[in-house]
């Protein structure tokens, strides 16, 4: 296995240097340029972009303390370390350690990893609803002119809307008759596969187990008020960051609706993030959509679209490895240990699974 990723990430990197040195030699990019938006960069604003990130990790550790209260009480920030050494890892390692987070907090607050992992379902849930409640307002909100291709942009909108209620019915339905919606899951997916009925049916009843951490209607409005302030931190800092970049008019005058369609294109493009070689497929993919949505040159967009990864993304990595020598925690081992948990509670939930 490992073999094999490592075979695909040679692959895949030579595709990468192959297609840098054809757009070198073919589309005539500016290294100086590129190097000259830098040099001029407005730096008290990319330390305001920082500030916002770091800020939306403290947000985080708050959510998750708030999301086990029930189970076990603790400090607000005394989980910050797990979220911080969590996204540190998934920087460095790939997606492969998205279950470091929670195999942490397991670790320091002794609860089973089971509900950690379902925990972080919800975290996730509230993340993209956050998003969507976000981005949906913003675009149906922009006045006209303040994107290009309206008419799509508000489709877009309209659906995004339109996720973000029917999650929210999800939510209530999962939390008040979690075992009815996952059998009904089963029988309608499994007439159509066994497995994949199945393995619906074992998500929805892990996600009900999360649930069991919002009790009250103020559980929910609390967690989704720390959701919504986290993500607009996390708007502020890609619009900080963009206009930092004062030598591009397009990027020194970026709205909060070309940002928000912005921080969506590159969420998406995060989602798939292999280890390093990520880091530049993710870049190549916002400069792309800061020229072609935005008509920002090439050379601005992606000395943009670099300083968002970093400050967005990359910027935890110094302080999580820091953080992770004071705590003796090898991120590596981690990433594999909390993958094998999640390998392990899967294999669990199959032989628990009711033969109904």
């Amino acid at each position: 296995m490992k073999h094999g990723k490592l075979i695909a990430g040679v692959v895949v990197f030579a595709v990468l240097v192959g297609f840098g040195t054809w757009a070198y030699r073919h589309v005539g990019f500016n290294f100086a340029a590129l190097r000259a938006q830098l040099v001029q960069v407005r730096w008290s604003k990319i330390a305001l972009g920082f500030a916002f990130i770091y800020a939306g990790y403290i947000l985080r550790s708050v959510r998750w303390a708030l999301l086990i209260r029930h189970n076990r009480r603790v400090p607000v920030f005394s989980l910050l370390g797990t979220q911080v050494i969590g996204f540190t890892s998934v920087a460095l390692v790939g997606r492969v350690a998205d279950l470091a987070r929670p195999y942490m907090v397991a670790k320091k607050t002794g609860l089973p990893i089971s509900t950690q992992v379902a925990v972080y379902i919800v975290e996730r849930l509230f993340d993209a609803g956050s998003m969507a409640l976000m981005f949906s307002s913003v675009i149906l909100l922009a006045p006209t002119g303040a994107l290009p291709h309206p008419e799509i942009f508000r489709k877009v909108g309209y659906w995004g809307l339109a996720g973000a209620v029917a999650g929210a019915l999800f939510l209530v339905a999962v939390r008040v008759a979690g075992g009815a919606v996952a059998s009904a899951f089963e029988r309608v997916l499994g007439s159509l596969s066994q497995g994949l009925g199945k393995a619906v049916g074992n998500k929805i009843r892990e996600f009900r187990t999360g649930l069991d951490t919002l009790r009250t209607a103020g559980d929910l409005l609390a967690t989704l008020g720390i959701s919504l302030a986290m993500w607009g931190l996390i708007m502020a800092s890609y619009l900080s960051t963009m206009r930092a970049f004062e030598a591009s008019p397009q990027l020194a005058s970026m709205t909060l609706a070309k940002g928000m369609v912005l921080m969506i294109v590159s969420g998406g493009a995060s989602i798939f993030q292999l280890p390093v070689l990520g880091w530049f497929t993710q870049i190549g993919v916002v400069a792309t959509a800061l020229s072609s949505l935005f008509n920002v040159a090439p050379e601005p967009a992606t000395a943009c679209a670099a300083m968002l990864l970093v400050v967005t993304f990359l910027g935890i990595v110094p302080v999580g490895l820091i953080w992770a020598q004071f705590e003796h925690v090898s991120l590596r081992k981690v990433a594999e240990e909390s993958e094998h948990a999640g390998e392990e509670i899967a294999a669990q939930q199959q032989v628990s699974e009711p033969a109904s």
